[in-house]
């Protein structure tokens, strides 16, 4: 008989009521528990929790009744928000569309009032209405299925956090710059834009849906600078998009290779038949589908393809595999932060730029009052311009009369590249217990702040009297420059070992030996410390200006605000600092993503500004695709490392003088130290909370240090002993200990 009823309980277990995937999320979240910490109680794999809580699969006997035992202790603790709908306010957004015959449809949710009522599907028959605005102030949108759990048709939504935009208040563009397309279980077309926003999308093929985009679904954004364009809606296809559009779901090598489908498909005829155009880069991961302009009106659509590989996962993490709903979220944040993406991160970080100084505007007036387009004054213009031969990498046509075999030197050649240093410990520090990894947020863009840059072409000088307030290229001899004795400040000098200490003039920390081309904040630098400098020619761009002060600023403001979402605030004290980074990424790992996006945007902006040919057939002599943009700027790129290296060098040298502690090893924007203890604190001199002028501060804001991670010094020395590299740079594995290979500097 006992076995009977146990049958029974393992029955019932079988069937145990289990919240909504969000609401799983939202309980394991509450209580502090990662997707491994459950995992490891349940016995079952971390991607299989994850799978539970995006609503792909469900959990089976045995674990199931144990899950429902966990998130019912968890809902006792922590019960489901109550945020009810505000007098007179519908849970719907009405819309008024007329070009397609079936009527788009809108659902949204403003509470959660219950499952089956709190979403609510309003026929298009009434004047548009704005975006709710409690959407703006509550808890992310939750993932929720319906009855089925194979469908991913939302039936009920929570309000959406302070961090997803719900749209602007330009009427245009009021249901945000995006939205990702995706096909329920029933076949419906969804549209899943930002704040939680869905519209049934009744378009069947893909001319009909980027008509339907411009016309109907008020996707889009606002320019960022006055002389500026709207950002174009971007469109999001999923891989059931991908099927029910006629576009394979992948890409085979050689689309892979060639970036895009073949001219000849048939989708790609549809949009040939129905007066569509592509651009030169085709139907691919991140396409646009325009037609010329008319006027002031543009007609423009562009398509994201994440199973096309249009997400990164070196930039954009897991985004390409989350549910629609919270991709859409994930990036209408990095959208209303830092623009509409408009390819990979690097692109989007090149095109900022352009959007923050568009190169032309409108003039004024003529006689006859008509308006014409100008140069638009702090920007690079809208043709390029060439750089200085020892600006122009290797391969440039300024270089083709070159030897073919011709291996420039840094007499010939610009260098300006981040720090790849290291050294043996010493005695002294071999004694000490810790190796403590320091790393410097937002380096890059910290250096960007306030730089002066060229915005033309650069004037070749002979023999000329150094300016640091002119930006450009100097030949001149750095290598009198002795670290032993430097200048501190005003009539303020410092001893120091100098064979501690990397050269703030060469990536790789070496002394220079003769004449070498450098970027202005160099050889500023040289000064600083109490040099002379005598230039021996100099390529000077006299029209100049701070071209990437607004760029800097918005990546800033994109990056602060994301990390406050994530519980990590500007001014924070310095231990509650340390205890805010540790676990951030897991509060809210969507937000995590936009975090890693935006410092992606950074570095592969910058190193757009120098793209390389890429394939296109390209010889050595022969100019490739990137010459012709006015943003292809070396010398930019060149100017922003040099000053970001110098800046990391200036609070080495700081702390040195002060402490007498010196660096192990340095690896672009991270610094290791030997310590006694695991904590920057432990050898950062702090006094009175309050840390050395000119040093590292702890802190989230550019420019500022965090915790990179902590290892032992017997694990430092062992490294080194096992790839018999006594110079090993172990900045490049502070993190997490793990060396799979010897160094290979790159």
């Amino acid at each position: 008989m006992s076995e009977l009823f146990d049958r029974i309980d393992a029955l019932v277990a079988s069937r145990s009521v289990l919240p909504p995937p969000a609401e799983r999320k939202r309980l394991r979240h509450a209580h502090g528990l990662t997707l491994d910490e459950v995992a490891l109680a349940l016995d079952v794999r971390r991607a299989t929790v994850s799978g539970w809580e995006a609503g792909k699969t469900e959990p089976r006997p045995p674990e199931r009744d144990a899950y429902a035992w966990l998130l019912g202790k968890l809902a006792e603790l922590y019960p489901a928000p109550t945020n009810p709908v505000a007098p007179g306010q519908d849970t719907a957004v009405p819309e008024t569309f007329t070009s397609e015959p079936a009527p788009t449809r809108v659902r949204t949710a403003a509470a959660p009032v219950s499952e089956a009522a709190a979403m609510t599907t309003t026929d298009n028959t009434q004047t548009p209405a704005p975006v709710a605005p409690a959407l703006a102030a509550a808890p992310r949108p939750a993932r929720t299925t319906r009855s089925s759990s194979t469908s991913r048709r939302p039936v009920a939504r929570k309000s959406t956090p302070a961090a997803t935009p719900t749209g602007g208040t330009d009427p245009r563009f009021e249901n945000g710059p995006l939205a990702v397309v995706d096909v329920d279980a029933d076949g419906q077309v969804l549209a899943y834009c930002t704040g939680g926003l869905v519209l049934e999308v009744p378009a069947k093929s893909l001319p009909s849906l980027v008509e339907w985009t411009l016309k109907e679904a008020r996707l889009g954004a606002p320019k960022l600078s006055g002389p500026g364009k709207d950002a174009d809606p971007l469109l999001v296809l999923t891989e059931a998009a991908l099927k029910r559009y006629g576009l394979p779901t992948t890409l085979t090598d050689e689309e892979r290779h060639a970036g895009r489908i073949p001219e000849g498909h048939r989708v790609i005829r549809q949009l040939v038949r129905a007066e569509w155009k592509l651009t030169k880069r085709g139907l691919g991961p991140w396409a646009r589908i325009y037609r010329p302009a008319t006027g002031s009106e543009r007609a423009c659509v562009q398509l994201c393809i994440p199973s096309w590989n249009a997400l990164d996962f070196r930039h954009w993490s897991e985004a390409a595999q989350l549910p629609p709903a919270d991709l859409a979220r994930v990036l209408g944040v990095y959208a209303s932060r830092v623009m509409t993406p408009r390819g990979s991160t690097a692109v989007t970080g090149l095109e900022l730029m352009t959007a923050l100084h568009p190169p032309t505007r409108a003039s004024e007036p003529d006689a006859t009052g008509k308006r014409h387009s100008e140069h638009n004054p702090g920007s690079l213009g809208k043709d390029p311009v060439d750089c200085a031969p020892c600006e122009a990498p290797d391969g440039h046509p300024l270089l083709k009369n070159l030897p073919r075999f011709h291996v420039r030197g840094p007499g010939e050649k610009l260098f300006e590249e981040a720090y790849d240093w290291a050294r043996p410990m010493t005695d002294a520090e071999c004694t000490l217990r810790h190796l403590v990894g320091i790393d410097v947020n937002m380096a890059f863009a910290a250096g960007a702040n306030g730089l002066v840059v060229g915005l033309g072409a650069p004037r070749h000088v002979k023999a000329p009297v150094f300016d640091a307030k002119l930006p450009g290229s100097w030949l001149v001899d750095l290598s009198h420059v002795d670290l032993s004795r430097v200048r501190l400040g005003k009539d303020k000098w410092a001893d120091l070992d100098a064979s501690l200490l990397p050269s703030p003039f060469t990536p790789k920390g070496e002394r220079p030996e003769g004449p070498a081309w450098y970027a202005t904040p160099t050889v500023a630098y040289a000064v600083e410390l109490g040099y002379d400098v005598t230039p021996i020619e100099a390529y000077i761009r006299y029209e100049n200006g701070r071209y990437l002060d607004g760029w800097y600023q918005r990546l800033r403001d994109a990056f602060l605000a994301t990390m406050a979402d994530l519980g990590v605030h500007a001014d924070m004290e310095p231990a509650d600092f340390l205890a805010a980074m540790d676990g951030y990424r897991d509060r809210d790992p969507d937000l995590a993503i936009v975090v890693d996006a935006v410092k992606a945007t950074v570095k592969g902006g910058l190193g757009k500004l120098r793209e390389r040919p890429r394939g296109e057939g390209w010889k050595p002599g022969q100019p490739w695709r990137a010459l012709a943009r006015a943003t292809w700027r070396p010398d930019i790129r060149a100017a922003v490392i040099s000053r970001t290296r110098i800046n990391l060098h200036r609070k080495i040298v700081k702390h040195a003088a002060f402490t007498g502690q010196y660096p192990v090893a340095v690896l672009s924007d991270g610094v290791v130290y030997a310590a006694d203890g695991t904590s920057p604190l432990d050898f950062l001199p702090y006094r009175d909370g309050k840390p050395l002028p000119g040093g590292f501060k702890l802190g989230i804001n550019p420019g500022l240090v965090k915790h990179e991670g902590t290892q032992s010094v017997l694990w430092g020395e062992e490294v080194r002993e096992r790839f018999n590299a006594p110079e090993l740079n172990l900045a490049r594995y502070i993190k997490d200990g793990r060396v799979t290979d010897k160094d290979s500097g790159e």
